[in-house]
């Protein structure tokens, strides 16, 4: 009997064939010329100085330079969707921040899918925010806040940020929901006068990047009631997390992922997993990010994977629960 293979059939297995075998032949000698490394925000914050940092120590591991391009404003989706859309060749990545996770709940219409269009690297760093608070408002600690929230009618003590959506903004709307109190929430444009009109006693409560914040804590000109993420932090080992307040499960940091394009080829992917994770590992960049107030990762992919889908499940449900909107 004469097995009779179907000719579109025979010609899409060849086609599949050709195109792992191209991939894999790109694979091998991947990088042959300098990497884009895509930031969601304009030069000199925190993530930006991150990304400089990677893309140094990377340029140097792989032999070719990485090439920082700052693409900020639209909610960072600007870049996202640039990354999105780029060839998946390994020659654009993109370093996403806890924005990415945030987004798919705040804005429903966009031009990306942040899990399916991005081939995930690894987490490179977490970095806790640190709720300050003006010295008028009389608290020291995060169970002295919710005391005086509920001794006053809803929405009395308000709170700064650097907008609607934001870590700052819905790390305070967590507290609020876990702990059953209400703030009044004052959208800034950027951290930076969220955290002046904090110091001139316009607002009473900011959430924020301990970096900036930290020095004013030390003058006396605000006081640290507790950093949000899950452990203590290295930095400051003296403030205690939110948690320990009895609020259990409470998490809400900054972070740093590196990513690429959907459908880039798993040798490459497995190639900057292990050069950025030596990257993050190494004395000298471990010791930059915690100058920065951020702890070094380095993840696998399944295990960012798992994270992405956690924080966009968990952002996502706070969000329509507090009814957040982007604008």
């Amino acid at each position: 009997m004469q097995l009779r293979v179907p000719v579109v059939t025979a010609c899409a297995a060849v086609l599949a064939v050709v195109g792992i075998t191209r991939a894999a032949s790109a694979a091998d000698t991947y990088p042959q010329r300098a990497i884009r490394l895509l930031i969601p925000y304009p030069p000199g914050g925190a993530g930006d100085i991150v990304g400089r940092l990677l893309g140094v120590r990377l340029g140097e591991s792989l032999g070719q330079q990485v090439v920082v391009d700052n693409r900020g404003g639209g909610a960072q989706v600007i870049a996202t969707e640039i990354v999105a859309k780029a060839p998946p060749d390994g020659y654009t990545l993109f370093l996403a921040s806890a924005t990415h996770g945030i987004n798919p709940g705040l804005q429903k219409k966009l031009p990306y899918d942040s899990i399916k269009d991005f081939a995930p690297i690894t987490l490179v760093a977490s970095s806790p925010l640190v709720f300050v608070a003006h010295p008028s408002l009389g608290v020291s600690t995060i169970q002295e806040l919710v005391a005086a929230a509920k001794a006053q009618p809803p929405g009395r003590i308000n709170y700064g940020s650097s907008g609607p959506g934001t870590g700052g903004h819905l790390a305070v709307e967590l507290l609020s929901w876990m702990a059953g109190i209400k703030f009044t929430h004052v959208p800034y444009k950027g951290a930076g006068p969220a955290l002046l009109d904090l110091i001139g006693g316009q607002v009473q409560l900011v959430c924020t990047s301990p970096l900036p914040a930290m020095p004013h804590v030390k003058s006396g000109k605000l006081r640290a009631l507790a950093k949000t993420g899950r452990t203590r932090s290295r930095a400051t080992p003296e403030i205690p997390t939110v948690a320990e307040a009895g609020y259990s499960g409470y998490e809400a940091s900054l972070w740093y992922a590196l990513l690429a394009p959907a459908r880039t080829p798993a040798p490459i992917i497995s190639l900057l997993h292990t050069q950025t994770v030596n990257a993050i590992k190494s004395s000298n960049v471990t010791a930059q990010l915690l100058a920065q107030g951020a702890e070094p990762v380095g993840n696998s992919p399944r295990e960012l994977d798992a994270f992405l889908r956690a924080e966009i499940d968990r952002w996502t449900k706070l969000i329509e629960r507090a009814n957040i909107r982007a604008d």
